[in-house]
């Protein structure tokens, strides 16, 4: 049963490229910043960013139709996390959009979660690229943004360049972070494989065959085949040593293949998913082990679910949305979610109504785009989410 991750088109648009490119010298106190006092920011530390009870709300953003500010507006709160996709080597399409993205973060208080996505294959981030990477991402910080790496996300999947190479992700991994704990140490690092309902995804262009290398390593019962009795995850953890949080997307999808029709949410799915013991409509996952328990509890890391959202077609009847999309919310956002995973740190909204070639049809997983939504969303959220704080000023030092 595979279900596959959303694929679809990342941009910003491109606003106050001039004002932007210049808040990225304007972090400091010095007389030549050309910022008044009230608007610098102290460099950002990430690590700082894990809430000591309850979790971060952000979203992951359709830069290109909305604003961070306009979507704060709408919620009449500010995102703590804002989402960016950026491939890896950067171009200087990419480069220009990370730090339109950065500012709008500054602007709002809020972090980024960067998605790095090596396309161009795991051989490409070579040290130098990582180098690269860790000046631009220490400018960022000294502005005062909190920076978290989500680096070749979804590895264990057959549909990237990156993905089922478990030797080759955790070397590249583990170069990246060195890279960043050198150049750039106010970041931190996410490891965020793909749920293995499904696992290992077979028919994916980049599928894992026995004449491959890493078949031996994923094969971890040792059968002679890959299926969902072998371990999704534990073959790509690149170690305690360098991962920050741990995280896995989860999505609300139908539960017939290809997964497209609308329906209600089982009431116990997103528990039931995260420990490994789901077993319902969408089909029967038990074989997979605890992600909750081993990544998050045992070894001691803050959780991110860095994308969720519920699946509606664009054309579902307003009523029928509304209900799809609160009975996932509601176990999500849940006072018991807060309790049973209290390691649970970070939550983001994925904010997209897009064309999804899964299903061949336009996909709604907003909760901000239609009023009744909106309004119920935003009366329902519960007072253990963690929003943006207020900016404070980067003080002069003592003299």
């Amino acid at each position: 049963m595979s279900r596959r991750p959303i694929f679809r088109t990342r941009a910003l648009a491109v606003l106050a490229v001039g004002a932007l490119l210049t808040a990225l010298g304007a972090c400091s106190t010095s007389e030549g910043s050309g910022r008044a006092i009230a608007e610098e920011r102290c460099p950002a530390d990430a690590a700082s960013l894990v809430p000591t009870d309850g979790a971060l709300f952000g979203v992951n953003l359709d830069w290109g139709t909305e604003t961070l500010a306009e979507l704060s507006g709408a919620l009449g709160r500010t995102p703590a996390v804002a989402v960016v996709f950026s491939e890896l080597p950067l171009t200087a399409e990419n480069r220009t959009n990370l730090v339109l993205a950065a500012e709008q973060a500054r602007g709002e208080n809020s972090s980024l979660l960067l998605t790095l996505e090596p396309r161009a294959g795991l051989a490409a981030v070579t040290p130098a690229v990582a180098e690269d990477l860790a000046v631009l991402l220490h400018e960022i910080s000294a502005t005062g943004v909190p920076v978290t790496v989500r680096y070749a996300h979804e590895m264990n999947g057959s549909w990237y360049a990156w993905g089922q190479q478990p030797i080759a992700y955790v070397a590249s991994f583990r170069l990246l972070a060195a890279a960043l704990d050198e150049g750039a140490p106010g970041t931190t690092m996410m490891w965020a494989p793909n749920y293995g309902g499904g696992y290992p995804f077979a028919g994916g262009e980049f599928e894992t065959t026995r004449t491959d290398l890493p078949f031996r390593i994923l094969d971890t019962d040792d059968d002679g085949i890959l299926s969902m009795a072998d371990d999704p995850y534990a073959p790509y953890y690149p170690g305690d040593d360098v991962v920050d949080w741990v995280g896995m997307s989860l999505y609300h999808w139908g539960s017939v293949h290809p997964w497209g029709e609308n329906e209600i949410a089982e009431p116990t799915k997103f528990a039931q998913q995260l420990i490994g013991e789901y077993d319902g409509l969408g089909g029967d996952d038990r074989a997979l082990p605890d992600f909750y328990g081993q990544y998050a509890e045992r070894a001691g890391k803050p959780l991110a679910i860095p994308e969720t959202a519920a699946f509606v077609t664009a054309d579902a009847p307003a009523d029928l949305a509304l209900d799809i999309k609160r009975s996932w919310w509601t176990q999500v956002l849940s006072a018991e979610t807060a309790a049973r995973f209290p390691a649970l740190a970070m939550i983001n909204w994925f904010e997209w109504n897009k064309f999804e070639v899964e299903v061949g049809g336009d996909v709604d997983w907003t909760i901000a785009r239609d009023d009744a939504t909106l309004s119920a969303f935003t009366r329902e959220l519960p007072t253990w989410l963690r929003f943006a704080p207020e900016a404070d000023p980067c003080a002069a030092p003592a003299s």
